[in-house]
């Protein structure tokens, strides 16, 4: 349970597709009971073993339209004929409660979390090496030849912009990946001015030892 006046913190997490963002994320969930993860909003079709609410908040085109227009999302973008959006209300009400969210978004859209959230904490998460990347996507066999060159590009362009995320990350070893992940949350939770807040009445007590001696 959060303190009286602690805020969570928001970790913007992005990676090329193949780079096992997706898994790592679920593990810290699985690992951290902490942590939330944001659920976006989608225009595209709902497939099969989804679930409205869980994998995404399935909505027409006129209504994410809408919620542009009301400036609902802290980022969204048109990918491929479909939008996917954040909606910023949630993320930030999660945060005034305590609570530390998970944003899964490429590169583009962290740029607009960083400029809406500035004290976000942004990791880019990279495969070894751009031959084991292709290794993983030829491997999950769920894309189709050109779709993989494609996705190898963007990867390539991706990339380029690692520069401005806090954080990289290399998933070589996946177990290895998942503890450099927690490791970041959990010094970010030891920041100073975190801590202060969490433990007022501690440092308090502290201070004033000499005082009310025992």
């Amino acid at each position: 349970m959060s303190q009286a006046g602690e805020t969570g913190t928001l970790f913007v997490i992005s990676a090329p597709s193949g780079a096992g963002k997706t898994s790592l994320v679920a593990e810290m969930l699985r690992a951290d009971q902490k942590l939330g993860v944001s659920v976006s909003h989608t225009t595209r079709p709902m497939r099969e073993g989804e679930k409205d609410g869980f994998n995404y908040h399935f909505v027409s085109r006129g209504e994410f339209e809408t919620m542009i227009g009301r400036g609902d999302f802290l980022e969204h973008a048109d990918v491929f004929g479909n939008y996917y959006g954040t909606s910023q209300v949630w993320v930030r009400e999660m945060l005034a409660r305590g609570q530390d969210v998970i944003l899964e978004i490429d590169w583009q859209g962290a740029g607009q979390v960083r400029h809406l959230i500035p004290e976000c904490v942004s990791i880019f998460i990279v495969p070894p090496s751009p031959e084991i990347l292709r290794d993983r996507l030829v491997g999950r066999g769920t894309d189709a030849p050109e779709v993989v060159k494609r996705r190898l590009s963007e990867a390539r362009e991706e990339c380029r912009h690692v520069a401005e995320f806090d954080y990289l990350v290399v998933n070589d070893h996946f177990r290895e990946a998942l503890a450099d992940l927690l490791a970041i949350v959990r010094s970010q939770r030891l920041q100073i001015v975190i801590q202060q807040t969490r433990h007022q009445r501690l440092l308090s007590g502290l201070s004033d030892v000499n005082n009310n001696p025992a």
